[in-house]
């Protein structure tokens, strides 16, 4: 059978018992439509890059389906009727992953890196507060 990742971005305002209800809610439609849902993963609570229906941050969950073209059809259509759910995405892969997420893996080791020198400095060890021009006049 064909392999899915299925994504979807809840309401920021429901809680965490809420959000994992729905995922269970997807993976019952694809369970009972002869699919199987091989990983649930849940993201969190993230910012999004700008406001999708008054919404500043969203809850998402990954599922990883195993299932025929039908079920992701009628989770899809499930999914669109929920208006808990204001965004979802669903892609057909190649192979699943055996381990977490890549998103998983970069909350694991955080979220922020150190700077090479500390400075906030660009590449050419200009500092931010003059530009070349002014060094030419």
């Amino acid at each position: 059978m064909p392999l899915y990742e299925h994504v979807f971005l809840a309401r920021q305002d429901l809680a965490q018992a809420q959000v994992d209800a729905l995922a269970q809610q997807a993976a019952q439609i694809v369970e009972s439509n002869q699919g199987k849902v091989m990983k649930t993963e849940n993201w969190g609570l993230r910012s999004l890059a700008y406001k999708i229906a008054k919404n500043r941050k969203a809850h998402y969950v990954l599922l990883n389906i195993d299932a025929p073209a039908g079920v992701v059809a009628e989770l899809e259509r499930q999914t669109q009727i929920n208006e808990d759910i204001i965004r979802y995405m669903t892609v057909k892969v190649e192979g699943l992953e055996a381990g977490p997420s890549v998103m998983m893996r970069k909350s694991e080791r955080g979220e922020r890196r150190p700077r090479g020198d500390g400075e906030g400095r660009g590449r050419d060890g200009e500092g931010r507060g003059r530009s070349r021009d002014a060094d030419a006049e």
